[in-house]
Order: structure tokens, then sequence, then C-alpha cells
């Protein structure tokens, strides 16, 4: 009688054991598909002398391939506004989201990106800064390209990229006719934003992507380079002007579509 109880006592621990196993089996599975499920959330966030209207290109790729693309339209009026204003999309999000910045927007990501909608980062031509720093550091941190340059704040504080500069120094590689209408409805930014400090970085605790303007003029490419490497982002260099997304957008849309997949 002790030994068939034995047996049976055997033969719960063995099942118990084997369930437990399979339970754990299961959950580790199950978080490793969870890591690697691809994301179908993209929010584009463009940056300062621009809107969400350049994003175009891109948006009409990744739409083609099944993503759900949102566009933030940035106030520009300070750091917090345009963080408020990502948040605002970014919440009306039904899963996590690939947050994509262009410029003054990387700065707005690096902030905003600590959302718990967001899964990652993409920086394209971007500034990344960190905790206490401001965009104006990384703007004075190689000497500026004489293609490039910005007017004095008029008496709202308002600052533009520099009309007879437009084209050679912020969007040298797309058509001037383009470029020229870029150029007239061009949004200006506060310039107080560019002195306003980060206090939130998201690319400490999220996968960062970076894309390398090579002919950019408005922020030196080694610059770009330079934050991303702080940022452990996956770096991408990209022949291209400031608008690297408008004017080679296949390649940009590619990074983006990286980051969705986990790559």
């Amino acid at each position: 009688m002790k030994t068939k109880v034995n047996y049976i006592s055997r033969t719960k621990l063995l099942l118990f054991s084997a369930l437990l196993l399979t339970t754990q089996l299961f959950t580790g599975v199950s978080k490793v598909m969870a890591q690697k499920a691809p994301i179908k959330n993209i929010v584009l966030v463009h940056g300062a002398f621009a809107d969400g209207s350049g994003w175009k290109a891109v948006y009409d790729i990744l739409i083609k391939k099944g993503y759900h693309v949102s566009i933030v339209q940035n106030p520009l009026t300070s750091l917090n506004a345009d963080v408020t204003a990502t948040n605002s999309v970014l919440n009306a999000q039904d899963g996590p989201s690939v947050l994509v910045g262009h410029s003054w927007g990387g700065t707005v990501i690096t902030q905003a990106g600590v959302n718990p909608k967001v899964a990652a980062l993409v920086y394209v031509a971007a500034f990344a800064p960190d905790a206490g720093e401001n965009t104006a550091k990384w703007v004075g941190a190689a000497p500026p390209a004489p293609e490039a340059g910005f007017t004095d704040p008029d008496q709202f504080g308002f600052v533009y990229f520099v009309p007879a500069k437009f084209h050679s120094g912020f969007a040298a590689d797309v058509p001037k006719a383009q470029s020229d209408f870029m150029q007239a409805s061009q949004a200006p930014i506060i310039g107080a934003c560019f002195a306003e400090p980060v206090t939130e970085v998201a690319w400490k605790t999220k996968p960062s992507y970076g894309i390398v303007a090579t002919e950019d003029k408005a922020i030196n490419p080694g610059v770009e380079k330079q934050m991303y490497i702080r940022a452990k982002a996956k770096i991408t260099e990209i022949k291209g002007s400031h608008v690297v997304f408008i004017s080679q957008p296949e390649a940009v849309a590619k990074v983006i579509i990286a980051a969705a997949n986990n790559q």
C-alpha cells in the first residue's frame, strides 16, 4: 500500500513539474513574441521652419505597407507645447508606437518619448539632447555652415530660416520650385524654444534609431552622429539635405520600418 501511495505521489509530482515547465516555457515564448511583435502605429513629428505636410511621401510609403500613421502639428511656441501636442496624438493610439522626429522634432520626441505608448524612437537629421541640455547647445557644437542662417527674433519672438539661404541651407536636394514654396510657407519657431532644457530623456530606456543626413547644412552631420552615438542609437547614414525625409523618403521609411519590426 505504501509503495502504491509513493508511486501516486511521484506521478503527481512529475505531472506538476511538467505543467510548471510548460507554463514557464509558454510564458517565455509569449514574452519573446510580445517583444518581437511588429509595431503598427507610427507617429511623425516635424521640426522648426516646417509643418507636418513635409512627411507626405514617407506617409504614403508607410500607409501602403499597412501602417497606421499619425502626424503631429507642433505649435512651435515652446518645448512644453510641442511635447503636449505630441502626447495628445500618442495617447490616441491603440497600441505601441514608433515615434519619429525631424530636426527640432528630435528634441520634442526625446521628452515626449517617455510616454508609455512609445516603443521606439527614430531621429531624422535631428537633435537628441540629454537631461538638462537644450537645443542651442548642439546648434553651436560645430561652426555653422555658410549656406545656413536664422533671422533674429521678430517683435513676437519668432525666428525664421533666412529666405535667401533656404534652398542651399535647408532643402538643397529638392527642386528649387518646391523649396521656394517650402520657404514661403515655412512655420517660424519661437526662438526661446532652443534655450529650453530637456527634463526627461526617452532614448536612455527605449530603442533608438538615428538617421544622419550626410549633406545636411542646417545641423552638422558630425554633430548628429555624436548625439546618436551617445544615445546608443542604431545609425544609418543617408546622402541627403536637412530635409532628407522629403528627398529620400524610401530610405527614411526603411529605417522607420526597421524600428517597427524591432530590427
